[in-house]
This record gives C-alpha cells, structure tokens and sequence, in this order.
C-alpha cells in the first residue's frame, strides 16, 4: 500500500509555508522554522511529533476502551530533544507521557502503552529506528489528588 502527498508552496514569495494535501484529501500545513520571518504553521519537526502523540493516543484509546477502562481525560505529550550543533537538527529523544484520570486499572494502561510502543503505532517504530523513545503515563484515579507515574519502557536504538 503506497500513501500519497503532494506538497505544494502557498505562497513561495513571502516565505517557506508549505501545504501538503494527503491521499484521503486532507491538508497538513508546514512553515520553516527561520528567525527571519513569522511563523504561520507548525514546523515539519513539530508535526512529526504532533502524528507520534497523535498515533500513540489512538492506539491507547481504543485498546483502554476494548479493556473497559474507563478514563474520563486523556492528555498525551511528547517532547523531543534535538540537535542543535550541526544539521540536520535531527530528535536525540524524546519522551512521550500519556495523562489518564479516571477509573483506569494501572496495568491495563500499562499494556496499552506497551501493545502500542511496540506492536501498532507505525510512527514509533519508524522513529525508534535512530532516536530512544521512553514512554510513561501519570494516572489519577478519579477526584483524588494522588497520582501513580511510570516508565514503562524505551524503545529505539540500544533498547533490545
């Protein structure tokens, strides 16, 4: 199965603003991260992340609701380190932690996190090819105040 994209420049005179139509015929907009101009979108390198937390939250969504678990807020982020000193200013690391409240039962979040580092997001097994990739949750049941928080495992180069 081929995916299809067709980037093309809005408006190639005042910047570097880039809108890529997809095969289902959605749009994605892009702009340069460049000092010099405003910014008018997320960066590629932000939109990568953004489509990891993105691929990751539904993969975790559905096998928590399959579980019948019941969260009432899901919040997932994902953080990534770069390279600053030369180019490509490629992800070092970066850490994804998935923020559940609710009457969820810690090992079943756990194992969704895993089946989906793992065995069902296809963006983290792309990127855990050349940068570690630690996945952790922080839940709470419900109205309490105290919370658990876990790592629950690395992927990526060095991890096997």
């Amino acid at each position: 199965m081929a995916l299809i994209a067709l980037a093309t420049f809005v408006d190639p005179a005042s910047g570097l603003r880039v809108e890529a139509t997809v095969g289902s015929g959605f749009s994605i907009v892009m702009d340069a991260d460049d000092a010099d101009l405003p910014a008018t979108a997320a960066t590629p390198r932000e939109a990568l992340l953004a489509a990891l937390a993105g691929c990751t939250a539904m993969d975790v969504a559905s096998i928590l609701r399959k579980k019948r678990q019941r969260a009432s807020s899901y919040r997932i982020s994902a953080v990534a380190e770069t390279r600053q000193d030369a180019h490509p200013h490629v992800f070092t690391r970066v850490i994804i932690e998935h923020q559940v409240e609710g009457r969820v039962e810690p090992e079943a979040l756990r194992r969704s996190i895993e089946l989906s580092a793992t065995r069902y997001c296809p963006i983290i097994a792309m990127l855990s090819a050349t940068v570690p990739i630690e996945h952790r949750y922080r839940l709470r049941e419900e109205g309490a105040n105290a919370e658990q928080t876990a790592v629950v495992l690395v992927t990526g180069p060095g991890t096997a």
